[in-house]
């Protein structure tokens, strides 16, 4: 089946860009466009997306405040975020308000087409431009003391979240823990239930936060 993507931007040649390289794709449809944060809302509420692609400056309802009501939809589609603008309020904010993946407008084509994906599958992508960025401001920050919800996760959930804060994929932490795929995932959705987060890219800032790893400890 195909992955049904709704495109929203206010600047109708990207929002027709966007659809036509997801159109050109044959496990995409793009079910929808929008022009501003309500419509995607609504757009959303009316063709239950599986991925919602997204600007985060929009007229009317902005992408960040857009992404947190995409999200309280049952079923919520993942939603990445795309912008012209590489600030670091816009990053932040957009990971924080439960988006699976950060890409700026300039991203390569397939960069944008691999972000769709992944996020249908429940992983999260950032674009490279800005990764350093984002290690960056965590390897400066000094770790937060670990709250009472980390002491709710087992040695092996410990374990699969110090792999995924390294940004591992599940068939990497799959192999590096030999245990099987499907079993990476049970795992990760515990996580994200135990420490009541919504994305593996919020677990992933959440354990950089909290010391399970390090700037040292990345490649």
């Amino acid at each position: 089946m195909s992955i049904r993507v709704i495109v929203a931007d206010d600047q109708a040649p990207t929002r027709e860009g966007l659809r036509l390289l997801l159109s050109s794709e044959p496990d995409l449809e793009v079910v929808a466009v929008a022009a501003d944060g309500l419509q995607v809302v609504e757009m959303a509420r009316r063709h239950r997306p599986d991925v919602v692609l997204t600007d985060i400056r929009m007229p009317r309802m902005d992408g960040l405040t857009a992404i947190r009501d995409l999200l309280a939809l049952a079923p919520a589609p993942a939603v990445v975020a795309l912008t012209t603008f590489d600030l670091d309020e816009y990053l932040f904010g957009a990971l924080q308000a439960g988006a699976v993946g950060f890409l700026l407008k300039e991203s390569d084509p397939n960069l944008i087409l691999d972000a769709v994906r992944v996020a249908h599958e429940g992983q999260g992508l950032v674009d490279p431009q800005v990764t350093p960025r984002l290690l960056h401001r965590f390897a400066a920050t000094s770790p937060r003391p670990a709250t009472d919800d980390m002491s709710t996760l087992t040695p092996r959930e410990t374990d699969v979240l110090r792999h995924l804060a390294a940004g591992n994929s599940n068939a990497e932490i799959a192999q590096a823990l030999v245990i099987s795929p499907g079993t990476v995932k049970v795992h990760i959705e515990r996580i994200l239930a135990k420490l009541g987060l919504r994305t593996r890219v919020q677990a992933a800032l959440y354990a950089h936060r909290h010391g399970l790893i390090t700037w040292a400890d990345l490649p």
